[in-house]
């Protein structure tokens, strides 16, 4: 069991797993994005594929922190952070919405490469703002066990 002032190395390995398949879904769907229509000639429904799994882990991953997990043990630890993690979970609803603003958006067949372009854009949008937020729920984890995770 790791001491109080030590990240219990469970918890560690599961927040560096969500964030490592967080990390790889916005890569595969950068990489449909930047597929050329002639090499990819169904990119639209790989896309729409792709931002569908992305959302679906998003609302998972949401669901285990409003639900207690790894911010509840931080917050366990230094009551101080609740303010912090209030600002974390609050952004949920936003993140989730854009990801769906997002699908409803893309180009659903044949599209023009300004409309491609827009919707990339709206992605890497998305993308920093997933990105942003992981670094705030690094933090409260990592002030929670006055530790440095090595996830910033």
């Amino acid at each position: 069991m790791a001491g109080y002032d030590r990240v219990d190395p469970v918890i560690m390995g599961h927040v560096l797993a969500q964030h490592r398949e967080l990390h790889e879904q916005l890569t595969a769907v950068r990489h449909a994005f930047s597929a050329s229509a002639g090499t990819q000639p169904d990119r639209a429904a790989i896309v729409h594929e792709l931002l569908g799994t992305l959302r679906e882990h998003l609302r998972q991953h949401f669901r285990q922190e409003e639900a207690g997990g790894f911010m509840e043990e931080s917050l366990a630890r230094m009551p101080r952070l609740a303010r912090a993690a209030r600002d974390v979970i609050g952004q949920h609803p936003g993140l989730l919405v854009e990801a769906d603003r997002l699908i409803a958006a893309l180009p659903t067949g044949p599209a023009t490469a300004g409309e491609w372009a827009t919707a990339r854009d709206a992605f890497e949008s998305l993308a920093a703002h997933l990105l942003d937020h992981e670094r705030q729920e690094n933090a409260v984890v990592q002030d929670g066990y006055n530790e440095d995770l090595g996830l910033g």
